[in-house]
């Protein structure tokens, strides 16, 4: 089992150098869930903030885990969030494939080239088809470890099953340096001898993992504090093969509270989730970038940023070692400040489909109802029960006429309606400037406050007691001939 020497070196000779290359590997396995699309926004921010390479790497080595579609929804998601690749299965690059079951080949001859260089071996134990993932396999009574080495190669030319494991050093220790964490030092007797290759030839996520990260020339690797135990083994096949060791970057969990960590199992949502619940893609983001990291110096105080200013502010500096809760109560506080600053094009843009939910009548402009939601208005599913109305006049109470602040009850109500009808069905022009004036004239002439002619008024019209927009709005988009309709059967009601 001669290898190649050109092999590697045509290998080393593809990898991009002198400049920060980060790499987001998610395994398609269903949802992109809010802790995946940290990783893939962190990634995304380190390298845009120093000018680096960002590289879509699709990890499927796991091939019993696989979820139809999934690739497709990571894509999806990405650019939604305007994270864009460099290089990836989709676009290329230099140092392609992108996807972890074309590179099979690769990794097998690097699991032979540690072999020979004494950091692995050939593993023919029966407890190797049902031990080879687990992280229980003892070393101290494995017979393979010692096996000559041409033993080992006459036992794989005869055919014999076996995987690769790592050999771990007996005694000493491993330090490995974390970015966030600092330095971490393990006993090396703690450490078990993993699988690098299983049986049916495939690679563990492990050491698949660093051989694609060093291949592509990956300076920066972040992922869950959850891999902060594998670290040392990381370590030492970097080590074994005498390479350059990236900078990890190690994320602190995102918590659903105190105990728990976020999961799909247990109901959290995923991005896909939270966009079904009404949230913009910015808010998402520009939250879900501050659970782990916040802004220093003179930003330290500054809650919402783009896209842009995110990757312009962020350093690992500012991550921090505690757990994150996510607190949807933040998001929706996040959300509401991103609807109030779109444009007013841009909103009812976003709010149409929802406004049509509850406003089938074509005749009822989905952007003048978009323009009295705005402001009033935290996710966009918010939305059809607030402009149901405009539809159809809900059965009401008539005890909504009665309102203190207002000074108004039943009587005073009949009083306004009967006078306000009359006037609304005789104004030259239905737009709100004509009928704001008239009916502020009207309450003048009738020697009564503006808000007791406009409560009984928007009661009648809209059936609710809460209403985005007030009595003016409402009745300009209604149009003349609905609210006339509408304010008499209000009349009968209260008479």
């Amino acid at each position: 089992m001669e290898l190649d020497r050109n092999y590697f070196e045509e290998m080393e000779a593809k990898i991009p150098k002198g400049k920060v290359r980060t790499r987001f590997a998610p395994s398609p396995t269903g949802y992109m869930h809010v802790g995946n699309l940290r990783t893939a926004l962190y990634t995304w921010l380190i390298a845009r903030n120093a000018g680096g390479t960002f590289i879509l790497r699709i990890e499927d080595t796991d091939q019993g885990r696989l979820v139809d579609g999934a690739t497709e929804v990571i894509y999806k998601t990405l650019a939604e969030c305007g994270l864009d690749h460099d290089e990836g299965p989709d676009v290329g690059g230099p140092v392609a494939p992108y996807i972890q079951s074309e590179r099979r080949d690769t990794y097998g001859k690097y699991a032979r080239l540690l072999v020979e260089r004494g950091h692995a071996y050939y593993c023919f134990c029966e407890k190797c088809e049902s031990e080879e993932d687990s992280g229980d396999f003892d070393r101290s009574d494995d017979p393979c470890r010692s096996l000559s080495k041409e033993e080992a190669e006459a036992r794989v030319a005869a055919g014999q099953p076996y995987v690769i494991r790592q050999k771990i050093p007996h005694g000493g220790s491993t330090t490995f340096h974390d970015a966030i964490f600092g330095d971490i030092t393990v006993e090396n007797d703690t450490l078990d001898d993993q699988v690098l290759i299983k049986r049916d030839g495939m690679p563990t996520y492990n050491f698949a993992n660093v051989i694609d990260d060093h291949l592509m020339g990956i300076t920066h690797v972040v992922r869950g504090s959850e891999y902060l135990s594998s670290a040392p083994k990381y370590d030492l096949l970097y080590r074994g093969f005498g390479w350059d060791i990236p900078t990890y970057v190690h994320c602190s969990p995102v918590m659903r509270d105190a105990q728990n960590k976020m999961s799909k199992r247990h109901g959290d949502p995923s991005y896909e989730d939270l966009k079904a619940q009404g949230f913009l893609t910015g808010a998402i983001l520009n939250y879900v970038a501050l659970l782990g990291w916040s802004p220093r110096g003179e930003l330290a105080e500054q809650e919402v940023f783009s896209l842009e200013e995110l990757a312009r502010a962020f350093d690992l500096g500012g991550m921090s070692k505690s757990p994150a809760i996510f607190d949807i109560e933040k998001l929706t506080h996040f959300n509401a400040l991103y609807i109030r600053a779109m444009s007013p094009e841009a909103f009812a843009r976003a709010a149409e489909p929802y406004i049509r939910q509850g406003v089938k009548n074509p005749d009822i402009s989905a952007e003048a109802v978009a323009a009295l939601l705005q402001a009033r208005c935290e996710k966009l599913t918010d939305i059809p029960e607030k402009v149901d109305f405009f539809d159809a006049l809900p059965e009401y109470d008539v005890a909504l006429f009665t309102n203190k602040k207002s000074k108004t009850d039943p009587g005073v109500c009949r009083n306004m309606l009967h006078a306000a009808i009359p006037m609304l069905e005789a104004i030259p022009v239905w737009n709100q400037e004509m009928i704001h004036d008239s009916l502020v004239g009207l309450a003048e002439g009738l020697q009564v406050k503006n808000a007791t002619l406009m409560w009984p008024i928007r009661i009648a019209a809209a059936g609710k007691a809460v209403t985005p927009g007030g009595a003016v709005e409402i009745c300009q988009i209604l149009g003349r001939e609905e609210t006339i309709r509408r304010l008499k059967l209000g009349l009968e009601k209260l008479s």
